[in-house]
């Protein structure tokens, strides 16, 4: 069997980097597997690219266009939605007509629109759709928040300012309704939060949806000496780190603010442990958040290295994600697999990750006291126990050849 996997990007981004190392699992394990590209960043023989031409960019900045216009000429949520009305034609590539399995992951911001996923759809391949966010159930959002108009039908989508071109979260609601309506698909949710969201959606009525987690290799993420990892990153070696890191810091959904307000009140109430604590911040604009952090903060720029990312993550005691809304977040896969314990919010798929007073802390959702309790706790309590648990729970739950075989198992049916 052969499967080809499609996502826009190579290695940027986390649904780039989950489909990359699912097809890394799924060759390990005995399926002839490769991956199809817009933005290839490296030279794998087994990830292809679309190849590039002058039309590419504009594909991109024509649907940024639409959506600024349609805004009202304004930049709020530019990149929160996507109208898929512009893409790439991938049925005619020699890779897909030889492939039995299409698997499409996170495909948008100029890379298939939704009359190229389509005809996919109408070529008789097998077709497999992992759901790194919501935008597969909903009109044209990635994240609906409290928003539950999916359930239904989109409209007026609560991100847009207006609706200058006509309704444009109704107009791509039911186009993708009658693309999905005579096909038969297979969803994914790569957390039972995602996929319990997708079953509610009119979209993917009639249509099978399962939960599956992404892969992680544990030979790669693994526990490794904390001191030598720390004078890798020229750290401190007497302090309590915490690690935060996001493509962009500055993303609401990723709830920084929430950290500050964790990290505040353990100064005024604990202020000896706060004198041993520093945050380390690792991403983009992490310079700009330097004023905000009551405690000193190491800003470190975006890591592509995997390798310097394992070091990273040994280096520090305890990983941090206030997320507001995510869906499997393979930050947390990954300080897990390395001995990390984590401590996240009550909400999507982090509950299913990090076991509360096992391997981490679970606060109450958008509860910063709760989060400077789990703060607290992770660091003082049998930290040896939890950095074991944690590390436990990835190579049960995560690992390559587990994940590989329930998406054999999909393909199959």
């Amino acid at each position: 069997m052969r499967v080809l996997i499609v996502n826009t990007s190579e290695r940027i981004g986390g649904a780039a980097i989950a489909a990359n190392r699912l097809m890394e699992a799924l060759k390990k394990n005995g399926v002839k597997a490769k991956m199809l590209v817009r933005d290839k960043q490296t030279d794998h023989l087994t990830v292809l690219s679309v190849g590039h031409n002058w039309t590419q960019p504009l594909k991109f900045l024509w649907e940024r266009l639409c959506i600024f216009v349609a805004n009202q000429f304004s930049r709020k949520n530019l990149f929160q939605v996507d109208l898929a009305n512009t893409g790439t034609d991938i049925t005619r590539l020699t890779e897909f007509q030889r492939s039995d399995v299409i698997h499409l992951h996170w495909v948008n911001q100029g890379f298939l629109s939704l009359s190229d996923i389509h005809k996919i759809i109408l070529s008789g391949k097998k077709v497999v759709i992992t759901m790194h966010d919501q935008w597969y159930f909903t009109g044209i959002c990635h994240y609906s928040a409290t928003c539950e108009k999916y359930k239904t039908q989109c409209h007026h989508c609560e991100l847009m300012n207006g609706n200058l071109f006509g309704d444009l979260a109704k107009r791509v609601f039911l186009q993708k309704q009658r693309i999905y309506r005579n096909a038969r698909l297979t969803f994914v949710g790569c957390s039972q939060w995602m996929a319990d969201l997708a079953r509610t959606s009119q979209l993917t009525q009639g249509q099978k949806v399962v939960s599956i987690p992404n892969a992680i290799d544990t030979e790669l993420f693994r526990p490794v000496n904390k001191q030598q990892a720390r004078q890798a990153f020229n750290l401190p070696l007497d302090k309590h780190l915490l690690l935060f890191g996001c493509q962009r810091i500055t993303d609401e959904r990723k709830g920084f603010k929430f950290l500050v307000e964790a990290l505040e009140i353990i100064k005024q109430d604990h202020p000896q442990l706060a004198q041993q604590m520093e945050l380390v911040v690792v991403g983009g604009e992490a310079e700009n958040v330097r004023s905000q952090v009551p405690f000193d903060i190491i800003p470190i720029r975006y890591v592509s290295d995997p390798e310097k990312m394992v070091q990273l993550y040994n280096a520090v005691d305890l990983y941090v994600t206030p997320s507001l809304q995510d869906n499997l977040p393979n930050t947390i896969m990954e300080s897990l697999a390395c001995g990390i314990p984590c401590v996240g919010f009550n909400v999507g798929g982090i509950p299913e990750m990090i076991d509360h007073q096992s391997n981490g802390y679970v606060a109450a959702y958008q509860d910063a006291k709760d989060f400077a309790n789990g703060i607290i706790w992770t660091l003082t309590t049998d930290y040896d126990a939890l950095s074991s648990h944690a590390r436990q729970k990835v190579l049960t739950a995560y690992s390559e050849s587990a994940v590989a075989k329930k998406y054999s198992e999909v393909y199959e049916n």
